[in-house]
């Protein structure tokens, strides 16, 4: 079955980088894209980025443009999220899933950005 496992979060400083990753076993040719997706204690889940999985093409929410940086390794199944310069808004649990949400969730990552 597949399985989606996030990890490369942490705790930083406004300011400072991370790069999170996501390995999906099985089945991720088979999709369309891969979507990064975050979400803060008390709001809804909200879009960060999308990569499709032959072309690469990419597109971003518009609250992270110009500092995150989405990419994928099709040998390694995996996508990954350049975060830089964070913000204390950018604090949230990190998942990844297809375009759809459609995947079983992973227990997401989470990004603590002090101020």
């Amino acid at each position: 079955q597949v399985q989606l496992v996030e990890s490369g979060g942490g705790l930083v400083q406004a300011g400072g980088s991370l790069r999170l990753s996501c390995a999906a076993s099985g089945r991720t040719f088979s999709t369309y894209a891969m979507n990064w997706f975050r979400q803060a204690p008390g709001k809804e889940r909200e879009f960060v980025a999308t990569i499709t999985w032959r072309i690469g093409t990419t597109y971003y929410a518009d609250s992270v443009k110009g500092r995150f940086t989405i990419s994928r390794d099709n040998a390694k199944n995996t996508v990954y999220l350049q975060m830089n310069s964070l913000k204390p808004e950018d604090t949230a649990v990190y998942y990844c899933n297809d375009e759809n949400g459609s995947l079983p969730w992973g227990q997401g990552t989470q990004v603590t950005v002090s101020s």
